[in-house]
């Protein structure tokens, strides 16, 4: 299913639709401000594994990533110093995903690796989701294919590719073509490990 959501003015009823079949376990693609994502209802287990079985990732071997609504439910699900709110407070929203220590108020999926990536995105509809769903999404990057772009960023042919194996595909204009940067928060030296569309400096010691 194929459904268009305003980013200016997002549609609460059409919200709804999305949030109610994010409870039932569905697997939705939605925009955000760097690449469109494939995500669920990120405490729902089954749905997670589902996702991970679609896109071949091994979450013992790779971090998962969420998306949160605000810095406050960031610390609900995620171990974040003193150094590491302070430099997501100064960007975020925005595109950037950090990786910090998981808590325990995730499922035991995330566990494996102990860690778990963060995102606020800038963009209305992401948030929108998170905040009347009431938790986290899962997210992960529609595959990005430079010989075919236009098949990541239009979202009717993101639907075309992928409407036989996801529920919704949200409708929210073009997609970029860049992913967040990605940094490692994990320690008290803070790393950039993907440069991606956020740009960032660094302190010297993040610990300091």
């Amino acid at each position: 299913m194929l459904v268009k959501i305003y980013p200016e003015n997002p549609n609460p009823k059409e919200i709804n639709r999305v949030v109610r079949t994010l409870q039932e376990g569905g697997r939705v693609i939605y925009p955000t401000d760097t690449l469109y994502a494939i995500g669920c209802d990120a405490l729902n287990r089954r749905a997670v594994e589902e996702i991970c079985r679609m896109k071949g990732v091994n979450p013992r071997k790779s971090n998962l990533s969420v998306i949160c609504y605000d810095l406050s439910g960031v610390s609900e699900y995620a171990k974040v110093s003193n150094a590491a709110f302070k430099l997501m407070k100064q960007h975020l929203p925005g595109p950037f995903t950090f990786i910090l220590p998981a808590s325990g108020e995730l499922p035991k999926i995330y566990k494996s690796r102990k860690e778990i990536g963060v995102r606020i995105p800038a963009h209305p509809i992401a948030r929108e989701l998170v905040n009347s769903l009431g938790h986290p999404l899962l997210t992960m990057s529609v595959h990005y294919n430079d010989e075919e772009p236009e098949y990541t960023t239009d979202p009717e042919l993101i639907h075309e590719k992928y409407g036989p194996l996801i529920d919704i595909v949200i409708d929210g204009g073009y997609g970029d073509t860049e992913g967040s940067t990605v940094i490692d928060c994990t320690s008290d030296e803070f790393e950039i490990v993907r440069q991606g569309k956020g740009i960032c400096r660094l302190p010297a010691r993040a610990g300091a």
